[in-house]
Order: structure tokens, then sequence, then C-alpha cells
């Protein structure tokens, strides 16, 4: 019906003459529909850049139903593609099996489309003056927002053997005080935007220029740099997980070495208690003092190679105290505030976001842009946020039941 009202000509009303008739393939829900396209020459009446015009090409430039589109997306984003394809071929009443390749290259289209909805990176997000934050509405309580990595796969390539087996995938999560969360993951070397990123999710959880803003931390880096310039009332912390971790480790290094007297065994374990409870009531100052007289009590005649690996693991940890020094806090008073010290929360996002559909009992390598587009969709179908993405995309789309 559709191509017979387009047969006359829009300006003359004339009949178009028809050049070619072919099939044009949808796929939709109940499998591939083989519709008759015909090609029409245009009109004589107007000048036209093309000679033809092909109407139901122009009505449905994708060839995939936007039903079909959503199933397949969603599926992928929480299970590998070929047990995607295998469970729409059970519950789908489709002619054929579905192509697993073929669903890999729709979520990458759709988090692509995601991609190019985003704004523009910036240096900073940080808008207005005091003036005007103090005109603001009055703000929710904080938000909490928590950063780490994880590590997934990499595909080898001919062209550069010296490849690293692994990359670094960046995941967060952000608490509103109500208990509402949004969670987001990116590959840091491929991202462009990884602050615009960071900064549309504290949006989407409501935050206002005067609302306080507490980022927690591994003390990496590249975590640390991402989360910088986003507010003005942010607090930034090292999460203290990370570091009594290192402690723990040490501790146990420390039991595995010989000491020639066991009071430089009980010095040790009590020099790493004291810089426990110096770093949990936040004096750095006298911390690092602490790991400075670490060193001293294994200097012996030989140094043996498990002395050599807690020497250096004593020196790592030193670095990472002096650089993270500013983002060190009073953890011991948080707790009794019933504060939050830890980002025990974002350790089960690397696991829901990264661990259990790119790591655990997975055995395929990512691209860094293949693990970078199908994060995008991952975190929007955790976050409940994808069938408003296709909403917005699809107005015709069947609204979602609540």
């Amino acid at each position: 019906d559709y191509q017979q009202l387009q047969r006359a000509c829009p300006d003359c009303q004339q009949l178009r003459r028809l050049k070619a008739r072919r099939n044009l393939t949808y796929r939709s829900l109940f499998g591939k529909l083989h519709l008759p396209c015909d090609r029409l020459f245009h009109c004589d009446c107007q000048s036209h850049e093309k000679k033809s015009i092909s109407p139901l090409s122009d009505l449905l430039p994708e060839r995939t139903a936007p039903e079909l589109l959503y199933l397949e997306t969603k599926f992928a984003a929480l299970m590998s593609f070929e047990q995607s394809a295998q469970l729409l071929a059970e519950v789908l009443p489709v002619d054929e099996q579905l192509n697993a390749a073929t669903i890999r290259n729709h979520t990458q289209q759709m988090a692509q489309r995601l991609e190019t909805e985003l704004g523009d990176e910036q240096f900073m997000f940080i808008d207005g003056c005091e003036r005007d934050w103090d005109a603001l509405p009055r703000p929710d309580m904080p938000l909490n927002m928590g950063i780490d990595g994880g590590y997934v796969r990499a595909v080898k390539t001919q062209s550069d053997p010296k490849q690293s087996n692994h990359f670094e995938v960046i995941t967060g999560k952000s608490i509103a005080d109500d208990g509402t969360s949004k969670c987001f993951g990116l590959v840091r070397t491929y991202d462009k935007k990884p602050k615009r990123r960071v900064f549309e999710v504290l949006q989407s959880q409501g935050m206002q220029m005067n609302q306080q803003i507490t980022f927690f931390s591994d003390g990496g880096d590249t975590v640390r740099d991402l989360q910088l310039y986003l507010n003005p009332q942010a607090e930034h912390l090292l999460d203290w997980f990370h570091i009594t971790m290192r402690i723990t480790v040490m501790k146990q290094m420390a039991n595995g070495v010989t000491f020639p007297d066991d009071w430089l065994f009980k010095d040790m374990d009590k020099t790493l208690e004291s810089l426990k409870w110096y770093l949990w009531h936040g004096n750095v100052y006298q911390a690092l003092q602490e790991i400075e007289g670490l060193p001293d009590l294994l200097f012996m005649d030989e140094i043996t190679e498990k002395q050599r690996k807690l020497l250096q693991k004593i020196e790592e940890f030193q670095t990472y105290i002096s650089n993270n020094r500013n983002f060190i806090t009073n953890y011991g008073e948080r707790y009794r505030n019933g504060e939050r010290i830890s980002t025990g929360f974002v350790e089960s996002t690397v696991n829901q976001v990264i661990s259990k559909r790119m790591v655990k009992k997975q055995q395929m390598r990512w691209t860094k842009k293949g693990a970078h587009l199908l994060l995008q969709v991952r975190t929007k179908v955790i976050d409940g946020d994808w069938h408003k993405a296709f909403e917005r995309w699809y107005p015709k789309l069947p609204v979602q039941a609540a």
C-alpha cells in the first residue's frame, strides 16, 4: 500500500515508471520477511540528483525490526553471543538459526549509537561560580562513587607481537542516599570521552554543583585522574580496603621470612600493626616514618629471595602511600559516624560488569573496541535503562511493563 501511494509524482501527480523490482529482506521477531521492493524512475517534471528512487528502502533504512534488535542486544549484554543466538532461536518462532556474528554486529551498532549521543569531552566540568551554586535548590544527600579496574584477555594480532595479553577496563558505580545506583564501564586506552561518561552518570543521579560527592578509588593514576574536576564539592578518598589489603600481604610475607632473632619478627609484626593504626586514624606523616624503619629490620649478612620480595613490597607500599597521601582521611572517625570508608560495592560492580560476562568461564579474547562497546550496552541493561534508550530511538516501540 505504501509503495502504491508513492507511485505518483508528488509534484505533478503523474505515475512514475517502474525501473526494477526485487525482494527486500526484513528480519522480524517472526523470521525473515521477503517484501517486494519497487525502484521507480523520477518524474521529468523536476530535476533530481539520482535517476531513480526506492520508496520501501527509504521507509525501512534498517533491515531489522526494533523489537528483535532490543532482544538481541539485551541478551548479548548478559551472555555470550553464541548463547544469545541459541536462546533466541529457542524462544522465537524464527525459521532459521540466528547468527552470533550478526548479534555481535548489531550490539556494536547500537552501542555506537549511544556513543554518538555522548557530549564532547572536557578537562573540567565544574560550571558557574559560588554565587551561582548558592542560588541552586537545596541538594539531596551526598552521592558516593567508587571507581576500580579489572583486566580482560586481549586479542593477539600478527602486526603487534609485543602486545600485552591483557588490557585494563575501568568500571564504577554511583550510589544515591535512597539506595539507587548507576554504573559505567570503559576501556581507558580506547575511550576518547572518559570524564564525560562519568559526568553523565552523576548527572543521571541528579547531581548538582552544590551537592557533596565522595569519590573512592584504589589510588591508581588512571582512576584518580578520571574523577578530578567533576564537582566543586567533591571529596577524593583512598579506599581503606586497598590499604589494609597491602598491609595484610606484607604480614603474610613476613611470616614466611626467617629472622635470626625472634625479637626482629615481633618488631616487624608490631611495626606493621602500628602502621595500620596510624593510617586508620589518618596520620600519614607518622605512617611514613614507620614504613621507613621497616627495611632496617631485614638488614642481614645475606638477603634471601623471600626477604628481597618483602623489601620490594615495602618500597612499593611506601611509594603508594606517598602518592596518595592527600586522599587519606581519618577512616576511624568516618566509620564511627556511619560514613563509607571502602569500595566494597565497587568490587561487586567489577564482578558484575566485567568478570561475569568477559572473564569468568569465558574463553574468548577481546579487542579494545569490542570490549568498550559491549560495556556501554551491558551497563545500560544492568541499570534498567536499555529499553528507555530504544523508546527514544523508536517512539513506536511498545512501552515496557513496570
